[in-house]
Formats: structure tokens, C-alpha cells, sequence
């Protein structure tokens, strides 16, 4: 008895090792062989002097001189910066997503403005409706989501959602069924269970993206949710002082040419997961100018050739001449993305990043954290937002390049994810970003480096060890 009440008591220590080496062990096996491009490769290989590829309007192929002419007006309306044409090289090289002009990008600032947009898009919608979306939960934000989407299906408008497995783990399948059973085609992004897709079940990536499409006219992405933690009441799950925790976060509606991009990336999807057949409807309907904005859609899926939004960033932060101003909710990237901020601070550009001062992952944060040092020490500006959970994907760069979506700066984002950002060059569209840039700035406190250096023992610690699993955070 004394035997097996040592080993009792013993295997009460060890199984918590168990079960966290077990998890290390499936994280390996899920993203240990993915890697990231050389960006640089990639830039060293772009002639400088290689015109940009031709705009398309809402007419189709604009000609070379006429696309170099809205280059150079824009051009004309900022500070002097190459990062317009040389950044466009580079993803011309790795993209087949156009840049289109002819654009309307209205911001969108937290939850509540968004699904105001988003319901006013689902309300106006006449032909189909296209949901894309990492979490959709069932409570009084996903009711009232669904409610609608309902109606709408009810009045003849076609409804298509995806859903992520993962991310939706604990919204319950009579949710889903409910809508399945009532016309609304919905498709599971990679399941979870085995049982759903006997002989292909998916062990790597999620669909991080969030989308929303109206008869092909209207799109709305960016990082925002379907849960009550963005509707502008306070999470129960994470608390400051003991208080509920709001999560601050950004998305942007297009209208014009750009949203086709947006709606070849979910039919894409769709038709990856194996979606049932989709209704006929008018899903690329003629599509009239309805702004100024240039976009560009850029989508990334897994496969070492395909991290877009991540040769994206790297490309913009390595061409920057006089500002970066980058706000991110988990922040744990690899040394290109990393080098890239030290050496635009080393070569005079004021980088300003903002990011969590609280999160609902602690130990993605303490990875965060132990990069702090390395990007103070060249004059990279860090600050920390208060009181929320800061959870937007946003930059700007040299008042004219923008961009907004669903993609962290982590190795779940960069390497393994479905996710989509839209690139916006657009003077007028920066301007809005760099208000919204410097309202978060006014509530978040900066990190000053030598005060960084003298953190408690216990802290820097935590970073370490945080810092051993980045590549699986």
C-alpha cells in the first residue's frame, strides 16, 4: 500500500509534465518543418528599376503610362518616399492580387462601429452574403449575428459561412445545425475531429481570417470577431484590477474594385474545405469606382511560398523612410521582421510600436517582452496600451502606405494561418490611421529602456523561458 501510494503520488507530479511535453510534441510535429521566405532574397532579386505591374480599375487593366501617372500623384501628395513603387515590385513578384484602384476604405474603430457596419452591410444585402470568421460564438452578439443572417436567408438571399474549428471549439454544433437546417451552407475550416472527415483530417493551420461579403460590392476585414468581447462590453474571462476587460481592436470596409480580391480569397476557401456546392448567385457582379484609395488584397495561406502578408511586412518596414507606426496583438516575431525594425530606427526612421499591456495569453506576452531590450537599444519606440486588451493588426508607414487585417506578428500568423490584410496607399486614408494611431498612443505608457533594464529578476525569467516556444505561439 505504501508503494502504490508513492507512486500515486508521484504520477500526480509527472502527469502535468506529461501532458505539457505531449503538447510541445504535437507543436513540433505542426509547424516544425514550416519555414519563412528570405525576404531579402527576394528584394535583392527585384530589379529596382523594373516598372510597377499596370492598376486595374473597374474596367479592367489600366495601361502603363496611366498607371504611372497615379503613382506619381501620389507620389506628389506625401513627403518624398520610394517605398510606393519599390515595395509594389517586390509583392508583384510573389502575388497575382492586383492593385486596384477606384477605392472607398472607411475605418472602422472597435466592435461597435463594425458590426454597426457589418449588420447595415447583411441588412442592404439582395443576392448573397459571404461569412468568414476565426471565432463565431454562441452568444447575444453570434445570436444576433445569426438571427439576422436568418432573415436574410429566409428573404431569398443566399448565406455562405465559414467557421474555424478551432477558434469556434466551444460554440456548440446545434448552433451550426440550426443555421444548416435552415438554408445557410456552412463549412468547418479544418475540423478538429477526426470523425468529421474520415480518411483527411487536418492537423496544421487555421483560418484566422475574418471577412464579410455583400452581394460582391461590400467588404468588411480586419481582426474583429464574432463575440461579445467586442461589442463594447467588458470580457468576464480577463480583468484589470478586477474589473472586466475591454479588447480594442480595427477593421476596414471596401467598396470598389477590391472586394472581387476579398471574394476570390472565401470562394477559394470554400472550395479547399470542400464546401457543399454553392448556390448559383452573382458573386462577381460589375463593380463601379466608388473612391480614391489604391488596395491591394493580400492573402496568405501555408506553404513556405505563400506567407504574403508576411513578405508584405517585412518588405514595407525595410523600404520605410521617415515613420512606422505599428500597433499588433501578439508580438513574437522571427529575426527578419525584427531586423527590420532595428535597422529602420538605426537608419532614422521613428518607429513606434504599440502592443498589450495585458493579454489573454500571458505567456505570449513574456515572449513579447524579451525582445524589448534588443529593439530599445536602437531607438525603437515601445508602448504599451492601458486597460484593454489590445487585439488590432494595424500600420502606417510614411503617411501614405496603411494597412489593416487579421494577421499578428506571431509564428501562428506567419507561418501556419489563413490570413488576409488589405494594403491601402492613400494619403487621406493614412491620415485617418495616424489620428486612430495617436488616440492609442495617448492611452499607452512607453517603455524607457534603462528603467526596461532594471525589471525584476523573476520577470526576465519569465521572458526566457516564454521565449524558448516563440516559434509555436
Amino acid at each position: 500500500m505504501a508503494l502504490e501510494n508513492y507512486f500515486d503520488q508521484h504520477m500526480k507530479i509527472a502527469k502535468p509534465f506529461f501532458f505539457f511535453f505531449l503538447l510541445i510534441s504535437i507543436m513540433n510535429l505542426i509547424n516544425g518543418c514550416a519555414t519563412l521566405p528570405n525576404v531579402s532574397e527576394k528584394i535583392d532579386a527585384t530589379p529596382a528599376a523594373r516598372e510597377p505591374r499596370q492598376i486595374v480599375s473597374a474596367k479592367g487593366l489600366l495601361s502603363q503610362e496611366k498607371s504611372k501617372a497615379i503613382m506619381e500623384r501620389l507620389k506628389k501628395s506625401v513627403n518624398p518616399t520610394d517605398i510606393l513603387e519599390r515595395y509594389s515590385v517586390v509583392l508583384e513578384s510573389v502575388t497575382e492580387s492586383p492593385l486596384t484602384k477606384g477605392n472607398k476604405v472607411t475605418l472602422l474603430i472597435d466592435g461597435p462601429a463594425t458590426y454597426a457596419a457589418m449588420f447595415e452591410a447583411i441588412r442592404s444585402a439582395k443576392d448573397h452574403i459571404n461569412l468568414e470568421t476565426f471565432i463565431l460564438e454562441d452568444d447575444e452578439v453570434g445570436k444576433k449575428f445569426t438571427d439576422l443572417l436568418l432573415k436574410k436567408q429566409a428573404e431569398g438571399v443566399q448565406v455562405n459561412i465559414i467557421y474555424d474549428s478551432v477558434g469556434s471549439i466551444t460554440t456548440p454544433e446545434s448552433f451550426f445545425q440550426r443555421l444548416r437546417d435552415r438554408g445557410i451552407q456552412v463549412v468547418e475550416f479544418n475540423p478538429v475531429s477526426p470523425f468529421k472527415v474520415p480518411g483527411r483530417w487536418f492537423m496544421v493551420g487555421q483560418d484566422h481570417r475574418k471577412i464579410l461579403i455583400a452581394d460582391g460590392k461590400v467588404a468588411i476585414i480586419g481582426g474583429i470577431n464574432i463575440s461579445r468581447v467586442y461589442s463594447g462590453k467588458r470580457s468576464r474571462r480577463e480583468k484589470v484590477k478586477g474589473e472586466p476587460l475591454s479588447w480594442r481592436d480595427t477593421d476596414i470596409q471596401i467598396e470598389g474594385p477590391s472586394v472581387t480580391e476579398v471574394q476570390k480569397l472565401f470562394l477559394d476557401t470554400w472550395s479547399k474545405q470542400n464546401g457543399p456546392k454553392l448556390s448559383e448567385r452573382n458573386y462577381y457582379p460589375k463593380i463601379k469606382e466608388d473612391g480614391n484609395a489604391l488596395v491591394r488584397v493580400v492573402g496568405s495561406i501555408p506553404g513556405s511560398d505563400n506567407r504574403i502578408t508576411f513578405i508584405s511586412y517585412v518588405a514595407a518596414i525595410s523600404y520605410a523612410e521617415k515613420s512606422i507606426h505599428l500597433t499588433n496583438a501578439y508580438f513574437v516575431p522571427d529575426k527578419q521582421i525584427l531586423n527590420a525594425f532595428m535597422d529602420a530606427a538605426r537608419r532614422g526612421v521613428d518607429v513606434k510600436i504599440i502592443l498589450p499591456s495585458i493579454t489573454d495569453f500571458k505567456m505570449v506576452l513574456n515572449a513579447a517582452r524579451h525582445n524589448y531590450s534588443g529593439l530599445l537599444k536602437t531607438g525603437v519606440k515601445i508602448y504599451e496600451r492601458r486597460n484593454v486588451m489590445m487585439h488590432a493588426k494595424t500600420a502606417v508607414i510614411d503617411g501614405v502606405w496603411s494597412t489593416v487585417g487579421s494577421t499578428n506578428l506571431d509564428s501562428l500568423s506567419l507561418l501556419s494561418n489563413d490570413e488576409v490584410n488589405a494594403v491601402i496607399l492613400s494619403r487621406e486614408f493614412a491620415v485617418e490611421m495616424e489620428s486612430m494611431f495617436a488616440n492609442d498612443l495617448e492611452q499607452s505608457d512607453q517603455i524607457q529602456c534603462d528603467k526596461w533594464v532594471e525589471r525584476p529578476l523573476l520577470q526576465k525569467i519569465k521572458e526566457s523561458f516564454a521565449h524558448l516556444f516563440s516559434r509555436w505561439l
